[in-house]
């Protein structure tokens, strides 16, 4: 098995760009109901994770801007305290599995560091439930 098994491709995940600003960002993590998400540049690269926490510290730090000044800072300019380690595409499994256990998702790229999509720590969880439904099914037939 690879991670391509579970890879939620790009064109289905929610992201935004380096050059978005802070009430983009705001606005998208709302409307997808998310707590993080991916932050690419212009070109496609995974560059880091930007969480509702990033957004809240620089918000204060900035005074509690109005959704006009948000549009004038940029999301490069938000300091990011912790971003989701990526995985290439080719890694081990276990490589995967070590990362989805203190992230909620993990970022795919290929070997360019182009950010291809993200195996989610859900999608971990129904894969092992399914297969330990199936052994105990598989134990109860013998």
């Amino acid at each position: 098995m690879n991670i391509l098994f579970f890879l939620t491709p790009k064109e289905e995940v929610a992201y935004v760009e380096e050059d978005d600003s802070l009430r983009q960002v705001v606005e998208r993590l709302e409307y997808h109901g998310y707590s993080a998400i991916p932050l690419l540049s212009k070109d496609g690269k995974y560059i880091g994770t930007i969480t509702e926490g990033d957004i809240l510290w620089e918000m204060k730090d900035k005074d509690y801007p109005d959704v006009h000044r948000m549009e004038k800072i940029r999301i490069m300019e938000v300091p990011r305290r912790r971003d989701n380690e990526a995985v290439n595409v080719q890694e081990s499994m276990e490589n995967l599995y070590d990362k989805i256990t203190n992230q909620n998702f993990v970022p795919v790229v290929d070997d360019d560091q182009t950010f291809i999509g993200i195996v989610t720590r859900k999608d971990i969880i129904v894969y092992l439930a399914k297969k330990v439904k199936e052994q105990e099914e598989k134990e109860k037939t013998k």
